[in-house]
């Protein structure tokens, strides 16, 4: 188990970023959480397999249709297992 926190900027807010990023979370067997961040980001906070959280990774760079993702901050931690599921937090 790992974790990672992604702090996506861009065009990210108002897109459906948050509930897209749940599904893709969720498809790919994650426990954490999205949130819209004051700054205009989107934070997200996974944990899960390595090779599912790359996965997200890969699909945060992109994002949903309608966002434009400038860029991308990924930092890896240590995986606390304190997640039940993936929520969208406000």
């Amino acid at each position: 188990m790992e974790r990672i926190q992604l702090i996506i900027t861009g065009r990210v807010q108002g897109v459906l970023f948050r509930s897209s990023a749940a599904s893709e979370a969720q498809k790919l067997g994650l426990t954490g959480w999205v949130r819209n961040r004051s700054d205009g980001a989107v934070e997200i906070v996974a944990e899960g397999r390595k090779e599912s959280l790359e996965e997200l990774v890969s699909w945060a760079k992109a994002g949903p249709d309608f966002a434009r993702v400038e860029d991308v901050k990924v930092a890896w931690e240590r995986a606390t297992s304190e997640f039940s599921g993936f929520e969208i937090r406000g």
